[in-house]
């Protein structure tokens, strides 16, 4: 039987262990199954178990192994963030109205992981709506940090992020329009990759009432998330193929090559001006240390460039049209609401709540004004990216904080005594979302509480094996994830 240490291999080591016989699928799946039924009461991470179907599937990927399969994840064990169309199980993206939807199709992305010869363990636990940076409803309750149950674990992909560092599986699949992706795996101190716009087809990953059908949203993706960033690559590659409903056929997306292999290579800005909200000096203090470790480690380190494009100016924008796409799915009298509100803002109110809703009702005129700002600061972005390979800015402005069931309007985050907006804190994943640029998540430190802390490493479009690459070498050279204290 396999012992507990597997709980904690890669991906990749949990294959190669498979290759040699040293485990089978079924040995890896019933470990990890009983680590969920022992640790899950408590972190509340995987909210549809799928168990019976996991075993059937290690089973199926053992016999296939004997008959000289190699596929790239057959019999790695993982899980997939509940808002993903898992044929035969529940998609309800949190909503209590829509316990009984069960998709008869997986979503492209679950059908390539399984495709791949992955074990679907289940499916982990999110927001109502996939609208917070944290992970409970009433339907599957609250989902706990392993670092500190009494803290969050981060959302939309909250519920994977607590999976991966609770020992659930090498891997999972997450999605991300405002840090979901990022902000998880920041607070549980993992890795995540925020893919360049479009370039994994997030066909299946839709709202329950939502029509499920090729689509390419303005600004949300769907991405891969685990402990070492040697697996982001690998999962990337499973999931980036474009959709073949709108091709006409499947092929291989040849993405550039890393810009370099070495770390010494990297010419690295840390992007430490202040947005929309400031930043703690825990999280500064983190991204200073990892700065100065790539320094030390031969990097070109830059502390500004007159190339990066204004962050207030961003976030602003970013704010108008993320709440542009997501009020397009409010419902009538919500909308309305939120209009007539708009209506009534000060015309220099300028703040990130403001420009959140102004956003909701944007009209198609102000939306393609909107558009033009985005597509300048996408230029002022390629500008940059000629001089500059890796921009390293803070996920969030704090490491996770303590649970906040309170109401969204109010809701508050404390910043070093001082209270803030709840929702200015998007403005940090909005950096790299708003131009659609590649942003990896990695951990580079702790809070004085013990808490994990990561960056976003943040590329030039179409680059993502540049940032992998560097979250790669930084986690060789450095260090990365490391086991909360559950066991």
């Amino acid at each position: 039987m396999a012992d507990e240490g597997y709980a904690y291999r890669s991906a990749a080591e949990q294959a190669a262990a498979l290759a040699a016989g040293e485990v089978s699928a079924v040995e890896l799946a019933e470990e990890a199954i009983a680590r969920i039924e022992r640790l899950d009461p408590e972190i509340n991470a995987v909210c549809v178990p799928d168990f019976d179907r996991a075993l059937e599937a290690a089973r199926a990927a053992d016999a296939a192994r004997a008959g000289g399969d190699q596929r790239p994840l057959l019999g790695v064990p993982m899980t997939v963030k509940e808002s993903y169309d898992v044929a035969g199980l529940p998609t309800t993206w949190g909503f209590s109205d829509f316990k009984d939807h069960v998709p008869d199709a997986d979503a492209v992305a679950v059908a390539r992981v399984k495709a791949a010869g992955a074990v679907v363990l289940g499916k982990t636990n999110v927001p109502v709506g996939l609208g917070d940076l944290q992970s409970y409803n009433d339907l599957y309750g609250t989902t706990r940090n392993p670092w500190d149950p009494e803290r969050i674990p981060g959302g939309s992909s909250g519920g994977s992020a607590a999976a991966l560092a609770a020992g659930y599986g090498a891997l999972s699949i997450g999605s991300d329009i405002g840090g979901s992706l990022r902000n998880p795996a920041h607070f549980c101190g993992i890795y995540a990759h925020k893919p360049t716009i479009g370039l994994v087809p997030a066909r299946g990953h839709s709202a329950p009432a939502a029509p499920v059908v090729p689509a390419e949203s303005d600004l949300a993706v769907v991405g891969p998330m685990a402990r070492t960033a040697a697996d982001l690559t690998s999962l990337l590659d499973v999931m980036a193929e474009p959709d073949e409903l709108t091709t006409g056929i499947a092929y291989r997306l040849a993405l550039p090559a890393a810009r370099h292999d070495r770390l010494a290579d990297y010419r690295v800005l840390v992007a430490d001006t202040e947005g929309l909200i400031p930043t703690s000096n825990a999280v500064r203090t983190a991204i200073d240390e990892f700065a100065a470790n790539l320094a030390s480690s031969g990097a070109k380190v830059f502390r500004d460039s007159p190339l990066l494009p204004d962050l207030v100016t961003a976030g602003r924008v970013y704010s108008r049209l993320l709440m542009s796409t997501l009020g397009a799915f409010f419902p009538l009298e919500i909308y309305q609401a939120a209009r007539a509100a708009a209506e009534q803002l000060p015309a220099d109110d300028r703040s990130g709540a403001a420009e959140r809703a102004r956003g909701i009702g944007l009209s198609h005129r102000d939306w393609m004004a909107a558009d033009i700002e985005r597509n300048v600061l996408r230029e002022r972005w390629r500008a940059l990216f000629g001089e500059i390979d890796i921009v390293l800015c803070p996920v969030t402005p704090t490491a996770a904080f303590p649970h906040d069931h309170s109401d969204l309007a109010t809701r508050q985050i404390d910043i070093d005594g001082t209270g803030h907006v709840y929702f200015d804190q998007v403005s940090l994943a909005g950096v790299a979302t708003l131009p659609g640029l590649p942003a990896t998540a990695l951990p580079v430190g702790r809070s004085p509480e013990g808490l994990p802390i990561g960056v976003q490493a943040i590329g030039p479009r179409y680059e993502d094996r540049t940032t992998l690459r560097f979250a790669e070498l930084a986690e060789r050279e450095f260090g990365g994830f490391t086991r909360p204290p559950l066991d």
